[in-house]
């Protein structure tokens, strides 16, 4: 009989052992020197908003934004192949043995993870709010909360309807709003009594869809989505192998792309921008866009709302530069007429487009700022557009550089 569990002891050590070497890289380039210097940067300013809490700071609204994503969202590592699907398949029965390491790590690592954001905000709720909860109770709660929230999603992962797991998985987000809210506004043996019994009946309920013993194909898609997102990371500062991402439908942006002219140098960017609606990168840009607008128009009245634009213009410009990395292994384009000297540029392009449109987006919420405010605001456009510029600067010329290294070999 195989040892499921050495075996995924094995194919982890094997993943990050591939991931390891670039680590390296990724310190050279100066993140560490980028993230140390936000830290204390973060350090002062919530320092100072601890000691100078501004009047009616709606606090319980900050801890749900803050907390309910943090307790909803779940992720399992499977290192799962898709010659599993043979191989794998007569061990079926016995594969809890395989997964169950790898959904303990799973909430463990968040669970410590959660409990840093909450001893790091706990001084400013319980120093804004008139009737703080007590901080175990709190903590513990959440712990339990995120603990439900795992179990929700690894029994989505196994629905046989891909309908009913999507049905699901918004359920499990206003099982959990609901939980969290009812926690920050009523009273706490009231808000336990209503969490328990709201659980309960979620739990019942994840219990009615047919579901797979283990849903092979499902899981192997996701194990390939994880993968991808940590070499597109990385990506960000060495080159990396490619890594198959998920592809969504969108049906509803299929228009993107279409006005494109029809003739050989336009052809990539008809390619690139296809690939970008569907990608993970088109999401990831409209959630950070969404929360930055947010806070833009609650911090617009100060230096903060400025530093937090230019923050989520600089965000959205690193997360866009993964345009530059799409199709790099596609041996189609070598084949079809497509000039080397397009694909660069025109992804180049596309990505200066984006975070532009998206830097005029999300400063928009600085108007309600008022006249008075007009040359902060227009100096903070002014920056985010500079950071923009910057941003297609220094691609165009790693685009150039790769291929010089290209031409060379």
């Amino acid at each position: 009989m195989m040892d499921l569990k050495k075996l995924r002891m094995e194919r982890r050590g094997r993943f990050w052992g591939e991931v390891t070497p670039y680590l390296g890289y990724v310190i050279q380039s100066g993140v560490a020197v980028l993230l140390l210097f936000m830290l204390i940067a973060f350090a002062a300013w919530y320092t100072s908003l601890v000691q100078h809490i501004p009047a009616g700071l709606p606090i319980r609204w900050i801890m749900l934004i803050l907390f309910v994503p943090l307790t909803v969202n779940s992720s399992f590592r499977t290192y799962l192949q898709p010659a599993d699907t043979v191989f794998l398949l007569p061990q079926e029965s016995r594969m809890n043995d395989y997964f169950k390491a790898g959904w303990t790590s799973g909430v463990v690592y968040k669970l410590i993870g959660l409990a840093l954001v909450f001893i790091l905000s706990w001084p400013l709720y319980v120093r804004s709010d008139a009737d703080p909860k007590s901080f175990w109770p709190f903590l513990l709660l959440l712990f339990a909360l995120k603990i439900l929230a795992s179990y929700g999603c690894w029994k989505e992962l196994r629905m046989v309807s891909r309908r009913a797991s999507a049905g699901y998985r918004l359920l499990r987000y206003v099982v959990l709003i609901l939980a969290v809210a009812a926690w920050l506004w009523q009273p706490e043996w009231r808000s336990l009594l209503f969490i328990v019994l709201l659980a309960l009946t979620y739990i019942a309920a994840l219990r009615i869809p047919a579901k797979h013993l283990v849903a092979w194909e499902r899981l192997i898609a996701v194990e390939k989505t994880h993968s991808a997102r940590v070499m597109q990371i990385l990506g960000w500062f060495v080159n990396v192998p490619g890594r198959q991402q998920r592809v969504y439908p969108r049906r509803w942006m299929s228009w993107a792309g279409n006005r494109v002219p029809w003739k050989p140098e336009a052809a990539y960017r008809y390619l690139i921008t296809k690939s970008f609606v569907r990608s993970d990168v088109f999401s990831i840009v409209i959630r950070a866009g969404i929360l930055a607008a947010l806070l833009v128009w609650w911090t617009r009245q100060g230096l903060l709302g400025s530093g937090i634009y230019l923050f989520f213009v600089f965000v959205i410009g690193v997360q866009l530069s993964s345009l530059l990395r799409y199709h790099q292994e596609s041996f189609w384009l070598h084949i079809y007429p497509v000039p080397p000297a397009s694909r660069k540029q025109n992804a180049v392009n596309l990505a200066f487009q984006i975070q532009l449109v998206v830097a005029v987006l999300i400063w928009l919420p600085m108007l309600g700022a008022g006249s008075g405010r007009i040359g902060p605001m227009l100096l903070t456009l002014l920056g985010g557009v500079v950071i923009s510029v910057l941003f297609r600067y220094f691609q165009s010329r790693k685009g150039k550089s790769d291929d010089d290294d290209d031409d060379d070999e």
